[in-house]
């Protein structure tokens, strides 16, 4: 499969897209051909790679918060993505032992939203979700 061909012209939603893997994933899709929209809740790093390559200019940049519904759905509906990744997540640990609201409402009922977004478009969208080595047991 060419995957420049499968994806170029696909509308394309990345969350997290201002983390260190979703600005990858932004770019590489956009280099790929599609059309991608970045949803995020601001910059989480200092250097960031998302500032350092200027993915704003290359792609549609959003800030919202997974948490709110009402705007992930509107913005979510208007687009119309063929493609939905997953990434938006408070990851770091110790950030999660100080305030773990606010990790569970991001981490859980954030990718409740992305789903309940979809649930009634009339496109089918394909949702990839991706965690971290942070969910599993580390043997």
């Amino acid at each position: 499969m060419n995957l420049r061909n499968f994806f170029n012209n696909k509308t394309v939603i990345v969350t997290g897209h201002t983390g260190f893997k979703g600005s990858w994933l932004a770019l590489w899709l956009h280099s790929l051909g599609a059309k991608v929209m970045g949803i995020s809740n601001g910059i989480p790093t200092k250097p960031s790679h998302f500032e350092l390559i200027k993915l704003n200019k290359q792609v549609i940049s959003k800030n919202i918060n997974v948490y709110d519904l009402n705007r992930l759905k509107k913005t979510i509906t208007k687009f119309k993505p063929d493609y939905l990744f997953h990434l938006a997540a408070q990851s770091i640990v110790k950030k999660s032992y100080l305030n773990p609201i606010e990790t569970w409402k991001t981490n859980l009922f954030g990718t409740i939203n992305i789903l309940e977004s979809l649930k009634n478009q009339k496109k089918e969208t394909i949702v990839i979700i991706i965690t971290s080595d942070k969910a599993y047991k580390n043997i």
